[in-house]
């Protein structure tokens, strides 16, 4: 189903605009929008790893150009980013030093914290507090002093924890104090980042924070100086993990709280451009399908904490479902039983016809001679070639070494190239480290033989799979008889394996009401048998019973099909493959203050506080000055981020038991929420 486009052309004066950017692990998508309701313009841009800001530069460029506005004219600008998921699932990140204060040895193993610390320096120091915020052990201000004052000049941050922080944060509150007046560099304390329980996951949310400051800062500093080179003067805003905007200041001292930016965004963008309330929202990109929820018109967030590569953080962000999907997923061809049949990715490959592209002297007379061969080799359609730069400052061993010189600057076919078993795994390992960039058969090429696609060389895509379909299978015969026909069994596995993935998060939000567990009941039969509408003695209807917003540039080339196979509405735009800077630029300013109020003694109501904790002798007076406290805070908070037109909400959340059929108050928490729309530039 095509949803109408927001879209409209830049005639007004006396208008807004606003500027969203989203860098991607491949493309830099960059989107205009006049007030909050039209889209003018939209441009992409290739991401530069290396410097991030040069791909922003090229795409807000190019946006300019289109939307024929003054620079001058946009009133703000606002950034999704996956630079700090990408840095924690790559184990990137400056050096930094953990001061754990109350912990034993013993909790450093605890959440991943050993594993994130490295070799980096950590101080366990006496001190923290206990359940009540009473004080356990007074801090050791004398170690941390000796600490500080040797500290290794390489460490660029550090993080605090200290034990029940949440209840008193004092010492964590003492030990930053100590560290500007010795150290001067930047720290996180661990509770202004949760107000939940947890130290050892609380310290490693800290630590990874630290671990991203100096990094997130470059980003920022650096996009905001191609923004001002542009012409561009605006507020910069960045999302969050949970798809709320944040100031740049803020993102500079809380990074972590960036990680699954760009998916966040991309929900945002979802409700933007569809307006559903409750959906499933299916991104498909070159390397991904991310899979997230919409519920009430906003990211369903992970209750666990954002898990980014092995670390479980405290960090608020969008429950994500990620399989190794997407229109450039390689194909493999399984040929175990009779009728065999194909998988794909969860590796990314160079389509054939991209590669062709790039290089048709390389590429197209090897295709033409594999294609006159009798017998489909193992590795035909395959090409290999090395990343840039692959060859520097890299500890080889001698077979690599050999395989790497072989290869040198130029494109090979793989079967020229791997000569044995043996030097078939030493490919994998180069590849795998980022060395060799492989090309091989993908649903892109399936699209360019199927007419669907037309960006690259289709005859090389028709080739390769042409050799491809001659394979044969268990029962000696061919996997299929044209290259159109393997064209559209590789769209079809993709449809499938999309429908699997999506009936596997609807089935997660069942709620556990199946004995089966989610992706078993996803692929289940009869579900499949439902889904095409078997009608024997038995007959069985099945549907997904929720809408669903296809993403991505290539969304409407492969998700029409998905929406007929789960016989649901799949809704799609024209704007589908820049979703992600479209949610950079219309979400709102969003801040949450939360806190406890526990009962230590009988009759005594304890509120805890960042000052302290304070006691009451009534739970209402107990709770409305904590609700009260919360309040300012949000607010302030909000206000100081730029937002304007702030609505404060609270929730209030009081667990009792009864005993005796009377009511003993045990411990309340309350959130509150403090929202409005960004500040314009003025």
């Amino acid at each position: 189903m095509l949803v109408p486009d927001r879209t409209g052309l830049a005639e007004e004066r006396g208008v807004t605009y606003s500027l969203g950017v989203d860098t991607g692990g491949t493309y830099t998508d960059a989107v205009i929008l006049r007030g909050e309701e039209t889209v003018i313009a939209s441009a992409k841009a290739l991401t530069t790893r290396h410097d991030l800001a040069v791909g922003i530069g090229e795409a807000v460029r190019s946006v300019l150009v289109q939307a024929k506005i003054d620079p001058a004219e946009i009133e703000l600008a606002s950034l999704s980013t996956t630079l700090a998921t990408n840095a924690l699932v790559e184990d990137h990140g400056a050096r930094v030093a953990l001061i754990a204060i109350g912990f034993d040895p013993k909790d450093l193993e605890q959440a991943g914290l050993s594993a994130a610390l490295k070799d980096d320096p950590v101080l366990l120091l006496r001190g923290g507090h206990n359940h009540a915020g009473s004080e356990a052990a007074p801090l050791d201000e004398e170690a941390l002093t000796t600490f500080l004052q040797d500290l290794d000049p390489g460490v660029t941050a550090l993080a605090v924890a200290a034990r029940f922080a949440t209840r008193n944060p004092a010492h964590e509150n003492a030990a930053a104090e100590k560290i500007a007046e010795i150290a001067g560099r930047p720290v996180t304390m661990s509770h202004t980042l949760s107000a939940k329980l947890n130290g050892p996951k609380r310290a490693l949310t800290a630590l990874l924070n630290a671990r991203l400051i100096g990094m997130i800062d470059r980003l920022i500093g650096r996009a905001q100086d191609a923004l001002v080179q542009l012409g561009i003067h605006a507020p910069l805003m960045v999302v969050r993990g949970d798809g709320a905007l944040m100031s740049a200041a803020d993102a500079r001292a809380r990074p972590i709280e960036t990680i699954l930016s760009g998916p966040a965004a991309s929900v945002v963008g979802a409700h933007w451009l569809t307006g559903v309330d409750t959906a499933l929202v299916s991104d498909i990109g070159g390397t991904t399908t991310d899979i997230a929820l919409i519920r009430k018109g906003r990211p369903a967030i992970d209750p666990d904490g954002a898990q980014v590569g092995s670390f479980r953080t405290m960090v608020e962000a969008v429950a994500m479902r990620t399989i190794g999907l997407g229109g450039d997923s390689q194909v493999h061809f399984l040929d175990t039983g009779l009728t065999g049949g194909l998988h794909l990715g969860p590796k990314r490959v160079l389509p054939v016809s991209l590669i062709a592209h790039l290089a048709p002297e390389k590429v197209v007379p090897v295709l033409e001679q594999q294609e006159r061969s009798d017998f489909p080799g193992e590795d035909d359609g395959r090409f290999v070639r090395c990343v840039g730069g692959a060859m520097a400052d890299q500890d080889l061993n001698d077979r690599e070494s050999e395989l790497m010189e072989r290869i040198r600057d130029d494109i090979h076919p793989v079967s020229s190239i791997v000569r044995n078993r043996m030097e078939n795994a030493t490919l994998g390992r180069l590849i795998d480290r980022g060395m060799l960039q492989v090309s091989g058969v993908t649903p892109s090429d399936a699209a360019h033989v199927l007419g669907l696609l037309d960006a690259w060389d289709t005859e090389a895509a028709r080739l390769a799979l042409k050799k491809l379909a001659r394979r044969r299978r268990g029962d000696g015969k061919v996997l299929a008889p044209s290259a159109d026909a393997m064209a559209q069994m590789i769209i079809d596995q993709l449809t499938q394996q999309t429908v699997d993935a999506l009936l596997e998060v609807a089935f997660r939000e069942e709620g556990g009401r199946f004995q089966d567990n989610p992706r078993t009941l996803a692929r289940h039969e009869l579900l499949q048998a439902g889904l095409s509408g078997h009608a024997g003695f038995i007959d069985l209807q099945a549907r997904l019973n929720v809408e669903v917003v296809g993403l991505g540039a290539s969304a409407p080339t492969y998700y029409p099909e998905v929406g007929r196979r789960l016989r649901c509405p799949m809704l799609l735009s024209q704007h589908a493959g820049v979703a992600n800077a479209i949610g950079a630029v219309v979400g709102r300013i969003t801040l949450r203050r939360s806190g406890t109020v526990t009962s230590p003694a009988d009759g005594r109501y304890r509120v805890h506080l960042e000052t302290g904790p304070e006691d009451f002798s009534e739970t209402a007076a107990a709770l409305d000055r904590l609700e009260t406290v919360l309040r300012e805070e949000a607010e302030k908070a909000a206000k100081d981020a730029g937002a304007v037109g702030i609505q404060v909400s609270a929730k209030r959340d009081v667990r009792s038991v009864e005993i005796e059929s009377r009511p003993m108050f045990i411990e309340a928490e309350i959130v509150v929420e403090a929202s409005g729309r960004p500040r314009m530039a003025v």
